[in-house]
């Protein structure tokens, strides 16, 4: 019988609470955490984010999974340490953070000397390769997740590809461990060098924006001249060429990962002439300002924003498109409230939360939806959404 794989994942969100449960089916796996509740929660079978099949999973499945807060318990023994820790774009510096990233390599590779440490955290290109100057070893391996919030774990089960920036083999080693926790057959897996894995994470997240970008720019055309957006959609996409997917119109691209790595990546456009990866992150800003002055033409006296979270399933609202728009709304003097299930406080940023539903759709004459939902069918004509397929 062979010995199971000992890893360890720095991060219990999204990225690092689905790779612990598709990696701890056949491996051993321990969950390194700053936060002692996230800590608990694994350690009770409990999930630290939305997402169904992860909890189903914690509950039905035998995983071989704890958590910790001990640093040295949790790098001492692993093969290999997954960083899954968040990298926000510093508009200050115009970068990514990595200090997370930065702060779990060193640790890492001091604790244990012969772990692989594989950074699964969004960072700017090249930095993969500058950490293992820095640090003068190959044990640093960049692969980038593709991963819908809320969906997650299905991602990693059935992964539309594989692409490890390594093409040693722990490197193939290491995708060899994701294909084994996977449910997908023959998957596509790549391997290249750790820049252009980071390259490629920062350019097909790009081509989403762009793609979001566009059919938001159809929909502010179609708006303005009187026109249905739904038909001209769904004329443009029977071409199979363009085809169905990402075109559902919205108050502009959101959430943790669309906005912050189009700026990346326009960052690292700095020496290389470039207009539309300029326009992408542009575009986002005008559909915006679009969408707040069509509500601000309705005359609202009070604004009801329902949902603060991006998409259906998902427990996460940071960087939501609609947060734009409450501002712009507000600058107007406008009086804005919230009506969001996932939050626990009657005030967010100033604003009052309404936690009953009731209340919310009776105290407000317009209605904000980036996403409609059938509890709103009653008040369909109060209600303002550029939602025309009805899906994420």
């Amino acid at each position: 019988m062979t010995s199971k794989t000992k890893i360890t994942v720095v991060g219990s969100g999204y990225v690092g609470m689905s790779l612990a449960v598709l990696l701890a089916q056949h491996n051993d796996v321990v969950v390194l955490d700053v936060d002692s509740s996230r800590v608990e929660k694994v350690n009770k079978k409990q999930s630290t984010v939305a997402d169904t099949d992860i909890e189903d999973f914690l509950i039905q499945k035998e995983l071989n999974l704890s958590a910790t807060l001990d640093k040295k318990t949790a790098y001492e023994n692993a093969n290999f340490v997954v960083v899954a820790t968040p990298t926000n774009f510093d508009s200050e510096t115009n970068c990514f953070d990595t200090s997370s990233v930065d702060s779990v390599v060193s640790e890492a590779l001091e604790s244990n000397l012969g772990a692989f440490v594989v950074i699964k955290s969004t960072i700017p290109v090249g930095h993969t390769k500058l950490l293992q100057e820095k640090h003068s070893t190959d044990r640093i391996i960049f692969s980038p997740e593709f991963l819908c919030e809320g969906r997650a774990l299905k991602d990693n089960l059935y992964p539309s590809r594989i692409i490890v920036g390594n093409k040693l083999e722990a490197g193939k080693a290491f995708a060899n461990l994701l294909v084994e926790g996977a449910v997908k057959k023959d998957i596509e897996i790549l391997f290249t060098n750790s820049t252009e894995a980071e390259a490629t994470k920062l350019f097909a997240n790009t081509y989403l924006a762009m793609r979001v970008s566009f059919f938001n720019e159809l929909d502010s055309y179609a708006l303005a001249h009187n026109l249905n957006t739904e038909n001209i959609i769904t004329g443009v996409c029977l071409d199979e060429r363009i085809g169905e997917g990402y075109n559902n119109p919205s108050f502009g691209y959101g959430g943790y990962c669309l906005p912050k790595d189009t700026k990346q990546l326009l960052a690292s456009y700095n020496q290389v002439p470039q207009k539309l990866i300029q326009a992408i992150v542009s575009s986002n800003i005008i559909r915006k300002d679009f969408i707040a002055d069509e509500i601000i033409k309705l005359k609202p006296k009070k604004v009801g924003i329902y949902r603060l979270v991006m998409k259906t399933g998902s427990d996460n609202f940071r960087f939501s498109a609609v947060e734009g728009i409450i501002k712009r709304i507000k600058a107007k003097g406008v009086e804005v409230v919230v009506y969001e299930p996932e939050l626990d406080s009657t005030d967010f940023f100033n604003l009052k939360v309404i936690l009953d539903l009731n209340d919310f759709k009776k105290t407000c004459d317009i209605i904000i939806a980036n996403r409609m939902d059938e509890c709103l069918r009653d008040v369909d004509s109060k209600c303002f959404t550029r939602d025309i397929f009805g899906n994420n």
